[in-house]
């Protein structure tokens, strides 16, 4: 039987946490964690199950490598977490899989089923892929060789969810412990899987089979890195990029190439995994602020109600709003409309600010206190947050007069991307990642990308 590697996902060294993760009442999701973990590992044990814990002071790159380090055929990993959310309504439970990988898709179902099983107050956000997170990627699912999930137990900030965590720990060690010990499986570790007999699999560029295959390795389609190299891709400042060798040829993992704004998927019924490189949109100005928008109204309503079921019951023409205004101004509306979503959780709100103010990209106001400014409708919202975006990204004045409260307090064209926004229009230093990263499920879901 193979070991299981468990993560808290936060720091608690010497019970003073360094990195507390979400807070919610008079607890932290480090404190929980910690706890709940320590009862799993014992779970675990007593079904004869080897565990490693992964000391509590390490950070997640470090985390990573002591994994890694240790790691061997037939071993498994788990990091445990507690969602969070400015709207306490939120909750239930969730796995996160490296997308991509049909495999770890099965295995995070499993490990969900067993959790929500023994505790049925949990609600079952399902399995999800990593893409999906607000960040679309998730180091611990990607960079560690061995199989690895990541598990929200639920939310922190939802009473009944926090309840649950701090009430029902033994059931939910018991009810986790379950799905690892089914994953981890009875009996003997898998025989090994040496690199010379990886399981083909074939590549489709743009609609065309590749000459050379791909391989897989741990149920993730890998690709040669000269086929990389020729789509333009520079990896020599990616070292977080897994490479293996195959029959004396490095190849890297595909989906890693979506972080180069390629879109990549995988075909189970032909054992086939598809790039595009080309694409409707250009690559290299996916970031810019002032340019044109490439979605259509249709396509922008489809990606909200996909997210959010009731997201257009009180806003039906936020997306002609978005696209109206930013075509008026040259801002990018696909950019705009991706940080509304952000910021407003796909307008469900819940935050400080309430769906009355119209205030959908977070803008303060003058002597406004704490709630943020307000707008007379969401034609005016929409504008001011757009007009936001202008002053930050150029030098050009307004087609319209300003109805954005600070636009005279701007410096005008200190960020003309997206990334230019993180620590300045939020003190969250991954926020321009974040919009990024929606943008991405946007166009692949409007076919663009």
């Amino acid at each position: 039987m193979g070991r299981i590697f468990l993560s808290a996902g936060h720091g608690g060294y010497d019970g003073k946490p360094t990195d507390a993760g979400a807070t919610a009442s008079t607890t932290t999701e480090a404190r929980e964690m910690i706890q709940l973990r320590d009862l799993l590992a014992a779970e675990l044990r007593s079904r004869s199950v080897e565990v490693l814990a992964v000391p509590d002071d390490l950070n997640s790159r470090q985390t990573i490598e002591w994994v890694n380090a240790r790691q061997r055929q037939g071993d498994r990993a788990l990091e445990l977490h507690t969602g969070s959310s400015s709207n306490p309504t939120l909750r239930g439970a969730t796995v996160f899989y490296i997308a991509g990988n049909p495999e770890r898709k099965a295995d995070a179902e499993q490990l969900l089923l067993a959790l929500v099983g023994r505790v049925p107050q949990l609600p079952d956000r399902g399995a999800k892929p990593d893409t999906a997170t607000t960040t679309g990627s998730l180091p611990f699912c990607r960079g560690i060789v061995i199989p690895s999930l990541l598990m929200e137990v639920g939310s922190l900030t939802n009473p009944d969810d926090r309840y649950a965590i701090q009430n029902r720990r033994r059931d939910i060690a018991a009810g986790i412990a379950e799905g690892l010990a089914a994953w981890i499986g009875e009996g003997n570790p898998p025989a090994p899987d040496p690199a010379d007999t990886y399981r083909a699999c074939n590549i489709n560029l743009n609609g065309q089979l590749y000459g050379e295959e791909g391989a897989i390795v741990n149920g993730n389609a890998y690709i040669p890195i000269d086929l990389a190299d020729s789509l333009g891709v520079d990896l020599s400042q990616a070292p977080q990029i897994r490479r293996v060798s195959h029959r004396n040829i490095v190849y890297i993992r595909a989906i890693e190439l979506r972080e180069f704004n390629l879109s990549v998927s995988w075909d189970a019924a032909t054992g086939t995994v598809a790039l595009r490189s080309i694409l409707n949109v250009c690559r290299r100005q996916l970031d810019r602020l002032a340019g044109p928008g490439n979605t259509t109204e249709l396509q922008l309503m489809m990606f909200l109600k996909a997210n959010s079921d009731a997201a257009l019951i009180q806003f039906p023409d936020i997306p002609k709003l978005y696209r109206e205004e930013g075509i008026i101004e040259g801002i990018n509306y696909d950019l705009a409309f991706c940080q509304m979503c952000l910021e407003t959780n796909f307008l469900s709100f819940g935050g400080s600010l309430k769906p009355a103010q119209n205030n959908f990209g977070g803008l303060g106001g003058i002597g406004t206190g704490a709630s943020g400014a307000s707008f007379p409708s969401a034609r005016i919202g929409v504008r001011a947050h757009i007009q936001h975006l202008k002053g930050y990204a150029t030098k050009e004045p307004l087609v319209q007069e300003a109805v954005a409260p600070r636009f005279r307090f701007l410096t005008r064209g200190i960020s003309p991307t997206v990334e230019h926004l993180s620590g300045r229009w939020s003190p969250d230093l991954q926020y321009g990642k974040k919009i990024m990263a929606l943008l991405r499920r946007l166009y692949e879901e409007a076919g663009l990308l």
